[in-house]
């Protein structure tokens, strides 16, 4: 299934307990449908080498709403030249 957003792309939540927050996307799990947004679900975890640190939780792909794409480059397709066709 192909998502309307992409990895970079601001959303906003628009369900669950932090409805209305904006962020970046961080992360997408396309066979889950969840995307990871930036400031949204920050979970506590522990590391032995790192110890405590703060890291954001995946939210479901049906929470969020798409406002804001980040421009991207197209890629150009490969083509051959004249010269080359008429070898």
């Amino acid at each position: 299934m192909k998502l309307a957003v992409k990895k970079g792309d601001i959303v906003q939540v628009i369900a669950g307990a932090q409805k209305g927050t904006r962020g970046a996307v961080l992360a997408l799990d396309r066979n889950k449908l969840r995307v990871k947004v930036q400031g949204v679900r920050v979970q506590t975890n522990y590391d032995k080498q790192e110890g405590i640190f703060k890291a954001e939780g995946f939210v479901d792909y049906s929470n969020v709403k798409l406002v804001e794409t980040v421009a991207r480059e197209k890629k150009k397709a490969a083509g051959k030249t004249k010269s080359a066709r008429k070898s």
